[in-house]
């Protein structure tokens, strides 16, 4: 163990970790016990890079994020281009980074790396958004983008997303590309010294790539009719500026700013976790919010992938409500299927037909809009990923407040295109004389009124988690709560035309769907419940869906217990 510590020492270019990896040494050179399990913690295992790329704690050590971990990761994925480039064609990376811890540094390591590795590198000119990286895969044309972020993850985290370009047209990376950059990572870090890898000159992008997105973006509104007094919060994320001039573009009155968490700042200081969807992160929003008498908030996630709504809700203690993802969901799918339906909506779905998609654990709801509409729906395995790459996209969510409301021009969630969208639907709404409140109501008249909740359990040991997916399937419920169980989907070996997942579909005799996986980002295992009503008045609707959602939320906090 401490063979490896010293190895890997010898190979960081950072003061930091390199400081706190010799102290760590020392430590167990003199019988620290806790030391050792630490160096344990870190050098056991190894940060394993998958189809969402490398996530983790910035400390030393594989099994953390570190300028060596990132730089064995740079040159495994060059050597990866490289192979897979036609014969005398350069293969190109472009690489953002946002506002994060050593998000800068570990984007201008990967350039110099993959620069001299072959590969022409290009470095977006300033701490930028995912989306705008996802975007300049395809606007650059590039073989590859990598987005330096760790999006929502705890503020000492950060992350590697790889994207790619050419047939995958800009999308984040599958099986079986995920394995082989694996495996020419864990090449180079076997073989290679990360201070002998080459380096190389990178470009610096112009920034005309940036305008070309915010002009792209914004087109996706029309001119407004009604302006809306909104409040924006950017989670002290990198999502202002850049929404800032899409909506001057499109023709917006700016929103008020929640100005304590407006500018980037890697810290975090006013919330405890950065993730709207958290306990208290939306709270100096609902502030601003009553100081204004706001007719929406809306807020990025620290890389503005993601994008939360609240409205406002007299019976709420904040006096707003934050809509849930499935929520927003609905209502832009419903939106993107009016602009592209056919004028035949009874006309059956074809494989040239446009599509709403899903992932499998979002609400059925889109399913019911595709419906009404003529348009094809798609489910898909968790992950923009998976959403992105459905033939004849028009529109895709997941629940988790990620949106793809203009697939061809972003291939994964986008925060704020996203925002775009939904304020050219509440200006619409509001020349109309009504609300999203109002519009929500419309949707559970027309379509069914679906409910959703989510449990999820943070452990300790990640075993953990596999005991509970055993259990549930060496000795699977018949009932859950007092609700009896139709049939489980095991998507463990695949199902229909999805891929082998670690997931179970729990399907109840009132209609009623169960998801059960656990976590692809953090140590957790989640449950997602989603019913439905569409009997009755609007109230009886909402009471029937809501009171088998309380059902079954108790009933499966017993099964996992």
């Amino acid at each position: 163990m401490l063979q490896a510590a010293r190895a890997w020492l010898n190979q960081d270019p950072d003061p930091e970790t390199q400081a706190q990896l010799r102290t760590l040494i020392n430590a167990v050179e003199d019988g620290d016990t806790v030391a050792l399990s630490n160096l344990h913690s870190r050098f056991d295992t190894r940060l394993a890079f998958g189809t969402a790329g490398l996530r983790g704690e910035i400390s030393a050590g594989p099994n953390r994020m570190n300028r060596v971990l990132v730089s064995q990761a740079a040159a495994g994925l060059a050597t990866y281009l490289r192979r897979r480039a036609a014969p005398g064609v350069t293969p190109s990376v472009v690489i953002g980074y946002d506002g994060r811890k050593n998000s800068h540094v570990f984007a201008t390591d990967t350039a110099a790396i993959m620069a001299g590795a072959g590969v022409r590198a290009i470095l977006l000119p300033r701490l930028l958004p995912t989306p705008v990286l996802a975007f300049a895969v395809r606007h650059l044309d590039a073989s590859c983008g990598v987005m330096v972020t760790a999006s929502h993850n705890p503020p000492n985290d950060n992350g590697y997303k790889v994207y790619l370009g050419g047939v995958n047209s800009g999308a984040q990376i599958v099986s079986p590309d995920d394995k082989a950059i694996s495996d020419e990572i864990l090449r180079v870090a076997a073989d290679e010294h990360v201070p002998h890898l080459p380096r190389g000159s990178y470009e610096t992008a112009e920034e005309d790539v940036v305008l070309a997105y915010i002009a792209a973006t914004a087109s996706l509104a029309h001119t407004p009719r009604a302006q809306v007094n909104a409040v924006y919060t950017a989670m002290h994320g990198v999502g202002w500026d850049t929404t800032r001039r899409v909506l001057e573009k499109a023709g917006f009155d700016l929103p008020t700013l929640v100005d304590a968490q407006i500018a980037p700042d890697a810290a975090f200081p006013t919330v405890a976790f950065p993730n709207p969807e958290e306990p208290g992160a939306m709270d100096l929003a609902y502030e601003t919010a009553r100081e204004v008498g706001a007719e929406l908030i809306i807020a990025n996630d620290p890389d503005a992938d993601r994008l939360a709504v609240a409205i406002p809700d007299l019976s709420s203690a904040t006096g707003y409500r934050r809509l849930s993802g499935n929520e927003v969901g609905a209502i832009l799918g419903w939106r993107a299927a009016a602009l592209a339906a056919s004028p035949d909506l009874d006309a059956v779905p074809t494989a040239d037909t446009g599509a709403l998609a899903c992932s499998i654990v979002s609400s059925p709801a889109l399913h019911a809009v595709a419906d009404a509409y003529g348009l094809r729906f798609t489910e898909t395995l968790t992950g923009f990923k998976w959403v992105s790459r459905v033939p004849n996209l028009i529109y895709g969510f997941e629940e988790a407040l990620g949106y793809l409301v203009n697939p061809e021009t972003v291939r994964d969630k986008d925060g704020i295109s996203a925002a775009v969208a939904l304020l050219s639907l509440v200006s619409d709404l509001k020349s109309e004389g009504t609300t999203l409140a109002g519009y929500l109501d419309r949707f559970s008249e027309k379509f069914g009124h679906y409910a959703s909740g989510q449990i999820s359990v943070r452990v300790s040991e990640l075993s953990t988690i596999a005991l509970v997916m055993t259990r549930l399937r060496e000795s699977p419920p018949t009932h859950v709560g007092r609700i009896r169980v139709d049939e489980i989907d095991d998507f463990r070996w695949g199902f229909g035309d999805l891929p082998p997942s670690d997931v179970l579909r729990i399907r109840l005799t009132d209609g009623s769907r169960v998801m059960v996986r656990p976590s692809g980002t953090e140590p957790k295992l989640k449950v997602y419940i989603d019913t439905r009503s569409k009997v009755g008045t609007l109230v009886e609707r909402r009471a029937a869906a809501q009171a088998a959602l309380d059902e079954l939320d108790r009933g499966m906090r017993a099964l996992i217990a």
